[in-house]
């Protein structure tokens, strides 16, 4: 059982109030909230050690070297990566799927076949429509039911010997639907397509063992799991991460650079350009530290419990219809109630002092297929409360008398 009142003191935010209303947070897929022992790792880095990584022979180099790599190690642990090398310190999600797609410019050729699925973030489809703009590939899309589930059997006659990639999000930051990649890895592999997996709404809430789903490429951004914007991680197998390019040029990347010639540096940092988020980098480590103990397991559960309460009160609401109801889904709410835009059903929320998403979540494909303009999400962490799924509630029914 989670102590949620004793975890919820970790959380300074959390004491605040907005519009003069306690604050309840509820916008959790966007970004968590950072705890104190997050941000005692960040004031740490720039008090004792702040220094260049990798580079230096001084004390404080050597420091946050030591530091910066460790925390490459946690990241290695948590997702069962095979060597820590296979683990490429980003800017967060979005930069790493862009490092794939630029890599796979010279292993794609005019008529290759790409598959993305119908319900990604904007991230994971503009990047591939940019490589087939730029090899003459074919992006092809793996529809989904009006569940918010994808459509397996439409996948099964997608593949075929021209299919070379597969992207597809773990969990739908828009609908929350837990996606069968267990499955997609399997039968993409069979055809000998690789597969990248958007893992920045799944890390939040589940554990994904890298080595066990056999996966190409598993990514995710530390600020969806109580750590610091500005950082992510990609792993890659070590067999693909070799046969990309670097994506970007630079010191720390390199072996040797001359007038005629320059050599690449062995993995991981022949993809880690420049001067890297080494505070963010270390504070990522923390935020695994904390949230692994905490417990996934038990986050899951409790978790679960919030969004079948939250879903439960919701539907009591006339007029009100949630978009995603698969069998298989976690802890995101999007919901519309017909005669009100969302937005405006989210700036009297934000009055009440409720932090919700409204708009098209960065999926506009969804509010496209579901014929909506967007709609409200609530997003629950493992810091929410029962209390303040009673709070929305009775927030979404003042803003309905109000806007109807």
């Amino acid at each position: 059982m989670l102590d949620i009142k004793k975890i919820r003191e970790d959380f300074p935010i959390l004491k605040r109030e907005v519009n003069g209303k306690p604050l309840v947070y509820l916008d959790n897929a966007a970004t968590s909230q950072t705890p104190q022992q997050v941000i005692d790792a960040i004031v740490d880095y720039y008090q004792n050690y702040n220094a260049n990584i990798h580079r230096g022979v001084h004390t404080l180099s050597q420091e946050a070297t030591d530091k910066y790599e460790q925390a490459r190690l946690k990241i290695q642990k948590h997702f069962n990566a095979a060597k820590s090398y296979e683990i490429i310190f980003t800017s967060g999600t979005t930069h790493s799927i862009n490092l794939v797609a630029n890599g796979f410019s010279s292993l794609i050729k005019k008529g290759d076949e790409v598959l993305v699925s119908a319900m990604e973030h904007h991230s994971n489809i503009v990047p591939w429509q940019m490589l087939c703009e730029r090899t003459g590939a074919i992006l092809k899309v793996i529809p989904m039911n009006q569940e918010g589930e994808l459509r397996m059997d439409v996948f099964d006659d997608l593949l075929s010997d021209k299919t070379k990639l597969i992207f597809c999000n773990h969990i739908s930051n828009a609908l929350g639907t837990i996606n069968p990649i267990e499955e997609i890895i399997e039968k993409a592999h069979k055809v000998g397509a690789a597969v990248l997996i958007d893992g920045a709404q799944a890390a939040p809430h589940l554990v994904a063992d890298v080595q066990a789903l056999d996966v190409d490429f598993y990514t995710c951004s530390a600020h969806k799991i109580c750590g610091p914007t500005g950082v992510g991680m990609l792993y890659g197998k070590e067999e693909w991460l070799n046969k990309l390019p670097p994506y970007q040029g630079g010191g720390e990347m390199i072996a040797e650079v001359t007038f005629e010639k320059t050599t690449y540096a062995d993995l991981p940092h022949k993809f880690e350009a420049g001067t890297p988020n080494i505070c963010g980098g270390i504070a990522f480590g923390a935020a695994l530290d904390y949230m692994n103990g905490v417990g996934f397991k038990e986050v899951a559960k409790y978790e679960h419990e919030l969004l079948e309460y939250a879903t439960q009160e919701l539907l009591k609401i006339d007029g009100l219809k949630i978009y995603g109801t698969a069998k298989n889904k976690t802890s995101v709410i999007s919901f519309n109630i017909e005669g009100i835009h969302p937005y405006d059903m989210g700036s009297i929320l934000d009055k009440l002092g409720i932090a919700v998403r409204t708009g098209h979540h960065c999926a506009q494909p969804i509010m496209d297929f579901f014929k909506i303009p967007g709609t409200v999400r609530a997003s629950f962490a493992f810091y929410n409360t029962r209390e303040e799924v009673d709070v929305l509630i009775a927030g979404v029914l003042k803003a309905k008398s109000m806007l109807l």
